[in-house]
């Protein structure tokens, strides 16, 4: 019987070449791990790329939030995945769904497309689908290569039996890969349920700042918890006041020129 892939998801290039190291077989690259985890940077993928050792799969997801995208934000996704691909990713990952709560098909097909000849994973969008059964079917039929999941629950491991129906319903047409809430201690559990052949997981600690110089009081962001069914946007009405109330303030420009000039 042999060993399944090893997949670790990673925050930076600095993460992905020091979990390789430590022995996984392949890395998830993406930033905003709080988010559930957002499009990396072109030069975190280039880096991982060229310096790892291992295959990169690069996280194409424009914000936090639910996975209902505008027209501009698949843009984005579809502009992403061809820079990626160009960075020299191993692989693209992302979830798109519509407002029923189904696999998106035009846009997973367009994004598939895309990707191409690159192979894809349908990430955890999956888990918020309204049947993770028919999402799937659907999958399998668009041609995705890979489910990452935790079968609809918070941990993988509140739902094995669930997993092994999954992998027996995908009869290797598509890849299941559990994902969420393993750990050393349950991993041999989720590894021996039948046809397991990848799994992913998160393996993040804290470490101090290398500053010695430190400002107190200046935060750079702000407590949260992620909500999936809250989406940031902009405050349109806050940015027209804020322009609104600077276009009063006069003030000498470099060339002597005031506001109204």
């Amino acid at each position: 019987m042999s060993t399944p892939i090893l997949e670790v998801c990673c925050a930076s290039a600095d993460f992905a070449l020091a979990a390789a190291e430590a022995g996984a077989d392949r890395v998830e690259l993406c930033d905003n791990l709080i988010e559930g985890g957002t499009t990396p940077s072109v030069g975190a993928v280039a880096v991982a790329a060229a310096r790892s050792g291992v295959p990169v799969m690069a996280m194409v997801r424009p914000r936090g939030g639910d996975f209902l995208y505008s027209a501009l934000e698949f843009d984005v996704m579809l502009r992403d995945i061809d820079v990626l691909g160009s960075a020299g990713v191993s692989g693209l990952v992302f979830g798109v769904l519509d407002a029923g709560g189904r696999i998106d098909r035009e846009r997973t097909r367009r994004l598939i497309e895309a990707a191409r000849p690159l192979p894809v994973t349908f990430h955890r969008a999956f888990d918020l689908s309204r049947d993770l059964e028919e999402s799937l079917d659907t999958l399998a039929e668009l041609g995705a290569d890979r489910i990452l999941t935790s079968v609809g629950q918070a941990s993988v491991l509140d739902g094995l039996d669930r997993l092994a129906a999954l992998i027996e319903r995908a009869a290797g047409s598509v890849v299941v890969m559990p994902g969420g809430g393993i750990r050393p201690d349950n991993i041999e559990a989720v590894a021996k349920v039948p046809g397991v052949t990848e799994i992913h997981v998160g393996a993040t600690r804290r470490r101090a700042s290398g500053m010695t110089y430190r400002r107190e009081g200046v935060p750079m962001g702000a407590p949260y918890e992620p909500d999936e069914y809250l989406v940031e946007e902009a405050d349109v009405e806050r940015i027209a006041k804020v322009k609104s109330c600077l276009a009063k303030v006069g003030y000498d420009a470099p060339d002597g020129r005031g506001a109204d000039a």
